[in-house]
């Protein structure tokens, strides 16, 4: 073919152009929004467990400090969890853990908490986390203790007071 002319002139090619067409960006953001959707509760609920078994923790580690302080002192509690010779983290959600003395020359046992039939959960000392809400009550079967995590029967128990 060398030589010959070409006669046809220029030649014009349609070619697609190159992206998205909107149907298949709508198809893409409704997939990722389905999978947020579904995956956010689960990631929440994750989370809270977490932050739950990190106060269970705590909570186990501090008994377990107040415990080898009374062996330290003739059996007398500290009054504050400062007096322990341990930093005192703050519980999962930003707040103080909560202890109260309930044995010993600063005890006030009638500052105890009680369980559903109006009994004391502990003898000793109580020492809980007012749950991710803040708030709490003296009977932990109130709607504002049930996200407490508490330490009873002499710390055999220690988790969620809904669960106690």
């Amino acid at each position: 073919m060398h030589g010959l002319i070409d006669t046809a002139g220029p030649r014009s090619v349609v070619r697609p152009a190159a992206g998205f067409t909107l149907l298949e960006l709508v198809i893409v953001i409704a997939v990722a929004s389905l999978l947020a959707a579904v995956a956010m509760p689960a990631y929440s609920a994750y989370r809270v467990r977490v932050q739950n078994s990190q106060a269970i923790a705590d909570i186990g580690i501090l008994a377990a400090e107040i415990e080898r302080y009374r062996s330290n002192n003739s059996g007398e509690p500290p009054e504050v969890l400062n007096q322990l010779p341990v930093a005192v983290p703050k519980d999962p959600w930003g707040h103080d853990y909560v202890y109260t003395p309930l044995e010993g020359a600063k005890a006030n046992p009638g500052n105890a908490r009680w369980d559903k039939n109006l009994k004391p959960i502990n003898v000793d000392f109580d020492l809980y986390s007012a749950g991710e809400d803040g708030k709490t009550a003296r009977k932990i079967s109130n709607k504002d203790a049930l996200d407490d995590i508490i330490r009873a029967n002499g710390g055999s128990y220690i988790g969620l007071a809904r669960d106690y």
